[in-house]
């Protein structure tokens, strides 16, 4: 499985790269703290995986890295999927190395 780290997603997004932020966390740890990608709960994306893009690079995104590490694995394996990155340890990394100002939980 590919990953992402917070510093690389960083540097992307500094540079306007064309990527999908997928956060397949629960609606109610979204509205803490989110990196405003698209709010895609583990347990729905059976269902609304037309919303995840295959021609740009896709940062599957969780609290810790895990959650978001089973998606990957169900979008690659039963469904082909071959532009998916992990962040590496999750939203929480974001926070604690890229933007102190985010809240964590």
């Amino acid at each position: 499985m590919d990953e992402i780290t917070a510093q690389e997603l960083k540097e992307r997004l500094g540079r306007s790269a064309a990527l999908q932020i997928v956060d397949v966390r629960e609606p109610s740890e979204f509205e803490i703290c989110n990196l405003g990608g698209e709010l895609i709960p583990l347990g729905e994306l059976p269902k609304q995986v037309n919303r995840i893009r295959r021609d740009i690079p896709v940062v599957m995104v969780c609290h810790h890295g895990f959650r978001s590490a089973q998606a990957i694995n169900y979008l690659t394996q039963r469904l082909g999927y071959d532009n998916l990155l992990n962040l590496k340890g999750g939203i929480h990394a974001w926070a604690t190395q890229v933007d102190p100002t985010m809240q964590v939980y």
